[in-house]
């Protein structure tokens, strides 16, 4: 049966569900903690942001059956005429960046910061580019097919929309008056999840609301895991965005988007989703802190064997860029392109990096054991 529209914000679960989401609640919450400290002291902190915000970027949009690798990204990234599907990780990745930007000179999430992350969004990529940054102004839904008889779930109305979403920015931001949400709609007994629960928390019931909303004609999907690290970033749960769950929803695509539609309609299954978005970040987190562990390693073992600060610097640098280029390094180092040149080289020589010699003009160098970390 087709569902229908969503109910505001806050909402209710059971006491068994409540239970179990707090029990794997401070698991997350513990790991998350752990890796922000190790982010904090590691070598390769910044220039890994830099990566795996990227590689966050392709795995989010992969979920929308954009056909793109991690590895093509890496690749393509600087080509000058890129096609279509790098354009569209490229701007998920530009519009992400520019998200925790803002956050982190103060912005809140709103609706108007959200607009203008849809338009960066949407720029030359594929979908309803017409309306980009613009709530939808008709009605739509998800289907299988584009007859709305076959929809899987009709979102609001779109003269809702901004009602909605005044909704959610009260529920991520606290009401301006520090008025409390209505909880009439909850039913007795249930335990409620509002404005003042963990972040963890907010962050998943805020990445539904939203796709529940389904506020633009294109791109919602894409912005509303934007969101999730939003979200993270804004209630301090993390200092960086360092933190991505884009890589396990898309593993279990089909039963994400069903979670998704069981918070919708009638009956909600917040507890399901909740639990089902928790369980994600948890097995993230020790995904990410194997990474992390193997990166660090792996930058260590690079540093002992460079012999100039030159080197251990471009080394570094790889750890942002693993296929790199003697120009890229040098527009990113104050290092002219000869002391580049002869640091690559060296790293080469080292077996640190691969560069395939027959390729003389714009030669690409190689951080494979980098790349082959990413990618676990």
């Amino acid at each position: 049966m087709v569902k229908q529209g969503v109910s505001k914000l806050p909402i209710g679960v059971n006491t068994t569900e409540a239970l179990k989401i707090m029990e794997i609640l401070s698991k997350v919450n513990n790991k998350i903690g752990r890796l922000e400290e190790k982010f904090n002291h590691s070598v390769v902190s910044q220039a890994l942001v830099q990566i795996l915000s990227l590689s966050e970027s392709v795995e989010s949009t992969r979920i929308e059956g954009t056909q793109v690798t991690f590895t093509d990204m890496v690749e393509e990234k600087n080509d000058k005429n890129p096609r279509w599907e790098i354009i569209e990780v490229g701007n998920y990745h530009q519009a992400l960046m520019e998200g925790y930007e803002r956050i982190i000179n103060g912005y809140p999430i709103s609706s108007r910061l959200i607009k203008e992350l849809h338009e960066i969004l949407m720029l030359g990529a594929r979908g309803s580019t017409q309306a980009a940054g613009q709530f939808r102004k008709i009605q739509n839904f998800i289907g299988p097919t584009n007859r709305i008889e076959d929809a899987s779930y009709i979102p609001i109305t779109a003269e809702k929309i901004d009602e909605y979403m005044q909704n959610l920015e009260y529920f991520i931001n606290g009401h301006p008056y520090n008025e409390p949400l209505s909880t009439a709609h909850i039913k007795n007994g249930d335990y409620t999840f509002n404005e003042k629960s963990d972040p963890l928390v907010k962050t998943a019931i805020t990445h539904a609301q939203f796709e529940s909303i389904h506020p633009f004609l294109d791109g919602n999907g894409r912005l509303g895991r934007i969101l999730i690290v939003l979200s993270l970033v804004q209630s301090k749960t993390m200092t960086k965005p360092f933190f991505f769950v884009s890589e396990e929803l898309e593993k279990e695509r089909p039963r994400y988007y069903d979670m998704l539609n069981g918070v919708r309609g009638n009956d909600p299954k917040w507890g399901d989703w909740i639990l089902f978005f928790l369980n994600a970040c948890n097995r993230m987190a020790e995904r990410i802190h194997r990474k992390l562990e193997a990166a660090e390693e792996l930058a260590k073992q690079g540093i002992s064997q460079c012999t100039t600060d030159s080197e251990k610097r471009v080394w570094l640098y790889t750890f942002s860029d693993p296929f790199t280029t003697v120009h890229t390094v040098s527009e990113h180092l104050p290092i002219s392109k000869n002391t580049v040149r002869s640091a690559l080289n060296s790293l080469v020589e080292k077996k640190l990096l691969f560069s395939d010699e027959e390729v003389k003009r714009n030669k690409k160098y190689r951080n494979y054991d980098l790349m082959r970390i990413l990618r676990d």
